[in-house]
């Protein structure tokens, strides 16, 4: 259980920044940037619940608890260690993956088939669930990064690719199921 009794501890003042082993990074670490756009993908989530209900909020919630799981696993490195921990280090799963596969695939089943690239907007939801997309993706772009020079957990990597497409076809299905995207008109102000 984590519990925060003070907020400020004046150990980040000089720039640096303890991972979940405890090692002490630069803020601007590639590590750090990885985890921290997971977390703006997290709150930008926020923002778009509060315009979702239902099922959708439901599943939005869902992704919401994994991102925090995500952030959790970013921040520890050293896979190999996971052992020598002496508690559980929690780590993404490939289930956590296959649940979002198939929930993409439910939902684009009902979505009319595209033609045309679709511009974010729409509904007020469907314009949240774009901008999630794109922070996501720029998530997964730093930690792909990241994966160029340390460690990093393959579910997690599939995670986020897989996030920014469950994001895309939500919007749609919150676009009245793609009855209501804005559709893009190549060359159309020219």
């Amino acid at each position: 259980m984590v519990v925060l009794n003070k907020i400020y501890t004046r150990t980040g003042d000089a720039g640096q920044t303890a991972l979940g082993n405890g090692a002490r990074v630069a803020k601007h670490a590639l590590r750090v940037a990885a985890y921290g756009t997971v977390d703006e993908t997290n709150s930008v989530l926020g923002l778009a619940r509060q315009h979702a209900g239902g099922d959708i909020d439901a599943a939005l919630a869902r992704i919401q608890n994994d991102l925090f799981d995500l952030g959790a696993d970013l921040c520890r490195p050293d896979m190999e260690k996971d052992g020598e921990a002496g508690y559980p280090v929690l780590r993404m799963v490939p289930a956590q993956v296959e649940r979002l596969e198939a929930e993409i695939d439910a939902m684009n089943a009902r979505l009319t088939p595209l033609r045309s690239f679709i511009l974010p907007g729409g509904s007020a939801l469907s314009a949240h669930l774009h901008h999630c997309r794109t922070v996501s993706r720029r998530a997964e772009r730093s930690c792909v990064e990241l994966a160029d020079q340390e460690p990093v957990n393959e579910a997690a990597l599939k995670y986020l690719n897989r996030l920014s497409d469950w994001f895309f076809v939500a919007a749609r299905t919150a676009n009245d199921e793609g009855r209501g995207d804005v559709l893009w008109v190549p060359g159309a102000n020219r």
